[in-house]
């Protein structure tokens, strides 16, 4: 199974320089990522063929890659025009450039039908400045009036790798190659819909230092069938624990997301005055009260549970520390903490790390959470997505899963797992109870939390795509709950080489 890469501006750029290393010569890598891309706008745009095209190109290797683009694209019949800004920085980008100019125009056309953009790529830092600002204006103009617009590697002005996107071209389609950049899975809204891209990096591209993305395909391959012979038994018990007075709908939309992703069992243990409500709305889930000794816990939970959810609609007060204290010492399988289960532990990652000990346990915190837990500032966790989940990680001996754009999956030995899959449905207020009885069920069922997040995250967001279908306004939970059912029976849609992963665009554009 292949799988695209996730990476930093310098491990992309140390990716390439192992392939020419290796005896891949720069030249063949520009030439290769052109003509990839060349061949992806084709498949995307069919029209291209007979249509007039302007192509933007920098001084730097990405405008060497969009001379091997506007000459291909000239070869299939274009029309093209090559808007050229500075000298050409690299021996190779100069080749291209004097073999394209054979057979494209320079300059621009006012009635080009498609743009590519090639001014800016990886290595470039901060908002464009003059005549490239201006071009990227140019190209803003023309997509207001209808010109799609394609942009190489990283639509010029975008970060790399903070997804910093002040007077950043907004793409239509962006073409990435080798890998996906961190940036990229970061500022959506300016890349639309994005296409990874193998340019045959080799070896180099399968380093399993860097993160993965997570798709449908390593979804399914991670993902255990529910057998002919399957009962509710071997299909997974699993409690959610939650539900303080005046929550109850927490519990009950993580019970229903659970039985929507194949959970055998499921209870829900609340709040004493809520039992009686959320057994009447989900009469699939036996209710029972919080436990109040280790009794109780014996029980009611540790005698039956595969795998426990606790944090949906707890709350947090004195009474849900103490709560969630009683039950990680007394029930010692596999959990996912959530929400106020994370909260109670604001500034005490190491407290909870000694609860958890070496069981498989999922942390789900949004930003917000994180940074209350590891005690630091919500914009530190923030700039450091990709990478501070690890540090979390390891304080408190799970495995985490930040919440956010993208979601990223990470446990102490320093694996990382990246799922961009979701869109803005998902943000609004109870979408992280959905993920908690996902995360839940496939705990249960795998037992490896890294495994169980990274598919629970991918299906979360998968969901949110389907029932929105590229809208955001009007889509609600019980869309999202019917879409669940769709995702874990939909069709795997082969890649085709040189294809190594997509991204659909989303927002409201």
């Amino acid at each position: 199974m292949t799988l695209a890469r996730v990476t930093s501006a310098a491990e992309a750029a140390a990716l390439d320089a192992r392939a020419i290393a290796a005896g891949t010569p720069a030249r063949t890598l520009m030439q290769r990522a052109g003509e990839a891309a060349a061949a992806a706008i084709r498949r995307a745009y069919p029209d291209v063929v007979g249509a007039t095209v302007n192509v933007y190109v920098g001084p730097g290797n990405n405008g060497g890659d969009g001379w091997v683009v506007a000459r291909a694209l000239s070869g299939i019949g274009a029309r093209v025009f090559v808007r050229d800004v500075g000298e050409s920085r690299s021996d190779e980008s100069r080749a291209e450039r004097e073999r394209a100019q054979r057979t494209v125009t320079r300059g621009e056309s006012a009635d080009a039908q498609l743009i590519v953009d090639a001014l800016l790529g990886v290595g470039a830092k901060g908002e464009p400045r003059g005549d490239i600002a201006a071009c990227v204006a140019r190209i803003a103009a023309a997509r207001a009036r209808g010109t799609v617009v394609v942009s190489l590697d990283v639509p010029s002005g975008v970060d790399a790798d903070t997804g910093a996107s002040a007077g950043a071209v907004r793409a239509d389609l962006t073409l990435t190659f080798g890998t996906l950049k961190r940036g990229l899975a970061i500022a959506r809204g300016s890349a639309g819909r994005i296409v990874v891209l193998d340019i045959g990096l080799g070896k180099a591209g399968a380093d399993d230092t860097l993160s993965q993305l997570v798709d449908s395909h390593w979804v399914r391959a991670h993902v255990p069938p529910i057998l002919a012979d399957a009962h509710k038994g071997t299909r997974g018990k699993l409690i959610i624990i939650g539900g303080q007075v005046g929550m109850a709908g927490a519990p009950m939309l993580a019970a229903r997301a659970a039985i929507r992703s194949g959970i055998g069992m499921v209870r829900l243990v609340v709040a004493r005055e809520n039992v009686p409500v959320v057994q009447g709305a989900v009469p699939e889930a036996p209710a029972h009260a919080w436990p109040e000794s280790a009794a109780d816990v014996e029980s009611t939970i540790t005698g039956w549970a595969d795998a426990v959810v606790i944090g949906p609609g707890l709350g947090a007060s004195y009474g849900s520390r103490a709560l969630v204290d009683r039950v990680l010492r007394d029930f010692r399988g596999p959990v996912v903490l959530d929400a106020d289960a994370l909260n109670v532990f604001a500034g005490e990652p190491e407290a909870l790390g000694e609860l958890i000990g070496d069981r498989a346990a999922l942390l789900t915190p949004h930003p917000a959470e994180f940074a209350r837990l590891l005690g630091v500032h919500i914009n530190d966790v923030l700039a450091r997505r990709f990478d501070i989940g690890v540090e979390l990680a390891k304080r408190t001996r799970a495995t985490v899963l930040l919440k956010g754009v993208p979601t990223v999956i990470a446990n102490g030995a320093g694996e990382r797992l990246v799922s961009c899959a979701g869109t803005p449905v998902l943000a609004a207020g109870g979408s992280g109870d959905l993920l908690s009885g996902i995360a839940g069920t496939l705990l249960a069922q795998i037992g490896n939390a890294l495994t169980a997040g990274a598919c629970a995250a991918w299906v979360h967001g998968r969901a949110a795509e389907i029932a929105g279908r590229g809208h955001v306004r009007g889509v609600t939970f019980a869309n999202l709950d019917l879409a669940l059912r769709r995702v874990w029976n939909e069709p795997l849609r082969a890649l085709e080489p040189p294809v190594l992963g997509e991204l659909s665009a989303v927002g409201e554009r």
